[in-house]
């Protein structure tokens, strides 16, 4: 199974690798002239030596165009060489843009199901860590391994030309590192996968807990973090003192081999000489010494590259992975919803997060357009579930959600989404003016009309004391209270004016003088508008034409504010709760 899987990913690494075919090529090209004139230069050498009889003997014409052939080959294999780095540098860096690219855009396509079920470390570790590592493996792959592969081959040739005796020698001993080297990569990938997999534990923690800094702080949790943190860096310690151990094992061995390799050709060589009275010269030992140490070496390079290669093949099946992922159902070639008038209705509706424990079950509702629908109920109910089915942020598991009639999952989920307008309690602006920020949903608005929605929603004071007004730069992590960031996406909302409204705890971070301003505006806005509203603060939806009361993803009452006061039940309680008994 582990085979097949490095089988499939190594196959996908192709894939990645077809548009640069004509780089692969050259790469090749360049590979195989570095190899010639490598090997050309020890021939040479050999030649040179052989030139130097003996004393007061020496063919210095010919020595001296052999020296100047032999430069000519060291400075154009140099060249090639470069050239070669640059084609693979092209390569790797190009493929590893093409993965983060396809993971990047990946992660805009996945289901909330797969994003809520991983650490948003995770994913960024996978998609940064795991793909440079890839990549580093990948350079370093195209650099050496077919270098390394083509020297063999070549110094082999070359040595069965000079003495197939000690060419035979040389064969004999070296499956030995071939052997360790195959036996110590059988081990690593595993021990590198299980590397990637624990750093990228570590990075969601790390981001989960800077991202959570301040309730960490509020509730004194800084020790056990850094117990958590301790044992999430033991492990990562671990298994990367394991895989680099193990891997780190390969040179040295094959090293061994390669001087017991070299030792054995010397003294062959040496008595060849001797035996063979001159025919086997001084130059020719002097050649198939240089080419021995050079058919050795390749085999460290490559028993590197295969360790490096394995963890780069973890990291990338990670990468694959995530690529990989079941995207969400497709509404390529659905019809666009059309000027919704906002009649929605949502029938046996059924959900679950976890089929073993149901959430929402043959869930109906039916509201009119211009309805102002608030659902209300204790924490864990379904509220924010319900909001999510509305918008189709998840698709619902029985029934069905109709807008005008239409069946939402018949439409496409951008047009769905254009009629809706949210304001949520959590706030997300992006790194830009203000004006752009407000601008997002309805960029051709006059300025007339942006500050007219900020004035509407009380924001137009606090933007005007801004350093630079509407052109300010801010970002969700900028400078701005919560309230006045809540403002800002409130004013968003009154500047599109879509057909429906979701309001989900909207004026949470807002004072209560602000907040009896922004009702107001909110009733304005919400006029002739569909409108659900999710609050726990029951005075925000006293005035909704009716109130949905959820428990355990079911409605167990309906009606007015007056009218669920009336009958007691759980909205009466829930009123009482906050309002310490006072009924009004």
């Amino acid at each position: 199974m582990r085979k097949r899987e490095k089988t499939g990913t190594f196959s996908k690494v192709l894939r990645y690798l077809k548009p640069y075919a004509g780089y692969v090529t050259a790469t090749v090209i360049l590979a195989l002239a570095v190899v010639a004139l490598t090997l050309a230069v020890p021939y040479l050498v050999g030649l040179c030596i052989d030139c130097i009889v003996a004393k007061g003997a020496v063919d210095y014409e010919r020595l001296g165009n052999l020296f100047l052939i032999t430069g000519g080959c060291t400075l154009l294999g140099a060249l090639c060489q470069w050239l070669m780095s640059l084609c693979n540098n092209k390569i790797a860096y190009h493929v590893l843009a093409d993965v983060r690219r396809d993971a990047f855009e990946k992660i805009s396509r996945l289901p909330l199901r797969y994003l809520d079920s991983k650490a948003y470390g995770e994913i960024a570790s996978t998609v940064i860590a795991d793909a440079e590592q890839f990549s580093d493996g990948l350079l370093l792959g195209f650099t050496q391994l077919f270098t390394g592969i083509t020297t063999i081959v070549g110094t082999l040739g070359m040595m069965l030309f000079l003495r197939p005796l000690i060419a035979l020698v040389v064969v004999c001993i070296t499956p030995l590192s071939l052997f360790i080297a195959k036996f110590i990569a059988s081990r690593t990938y595993s021990l590198f996968r299980k590397q990637s997999e624990a750093r990228a534990k570590q990075t969601a923690f790390i981001d989960e807990m800077i991202g959570n800094l301040k309730v960490v702080k509020a509730y004194t949790h800084e020790d056990e973090n850094e117990k958590i943190f301790t044992s999430l860096n033991e492990d990562l310690r671990k298994t990367s003192l394991r895989a680099v151990f193990l891997s780190s094992t390969t040179n040295p061995s094959t090293r061994f081999v390669n001087s017991v390799v070299y030792a054995a050709t010397a003294l062959v060589g040496a008595l060849t000489v001797v035996w063979t009275g001159g025919v086997f010269t001084v130059g020719n030992l002097s050649t198939i010494l240089s080419y021995s140490n050079q058919y050795t070496k390749p085999f460290n390079e490559i028993s590197e590259v295969i360790a490096e290669f394995q963890n780069a093949l973890a990291c990338a099946g990670r990468v694959f992975a995530l690529i990989e992922e079941e995207e969400q159902i497709s509404d390529e070639g659905l019809p666009a919803l059309e000027k919704a008038e906002g009649n929605v209705s949502l029938e046996g509706v059924c959900f679950s997060y976890e089929k073993e424990h149901p959430l929402i079950e043959g869930l109906t509702v039916h509201a009119k357009a211009g309805e102002r629908v608030a659902i209300v109920g204790p924490t864990g109910c379904g509220k924010t579930t319900l909001i999510n089915l509305l918008m189709r942020f998840y698709d619902v598991q029985g029934g069905k959600i109709c807008v005008d009639g239409n069946d939402v999952r018949s439409v496409t989920r951008e047009s769905l989404r254009a009629h809706y307008g949210m304001v949520l309690q959590e706030t997300w602006l992006k790194k830009a003016t203000v004006r752009e920020n407000l601008c997002m949903g309805k960029e051709d608005c006059t300025e007339e009309e942006m500050i007219s929605a900020a004035k509407m929603a009380h924001a137009h004071s606090f933007i005007r004391r801004l350093p630079n007004g509407y052109d300010t730069v801010i970002s969700d992590e900028g400078s701005l209270s919560q309230g006045q960031k809540q403002l800002l996406c409130i004013a968003r909302i009154m500047l599109c004016l879509p057909p429906m409204l979701i309001l989900d705890e909207a004026t949470s971070s807002i004072d209560t003088r602000t907040e009896q301003k922004i009702q107001d505006a909110f009733a304005h806005l919400m006029k002739g508008r569909t409108s659900f509203i999710v609050a726990h603060r029951l005075s925000t939806v006293r005035s909704a034409d009716v109130i949905l009361v959820m428990q355990s993803g079911k409605i167990v009452d309906q009606g007015t504010h007056e009218e669920l006061l009336s009958r007691g039940g759980l909205y009466a309680e829930l009123y009482r709760a906050q309002f310490d008994g006072v009924i009004s």
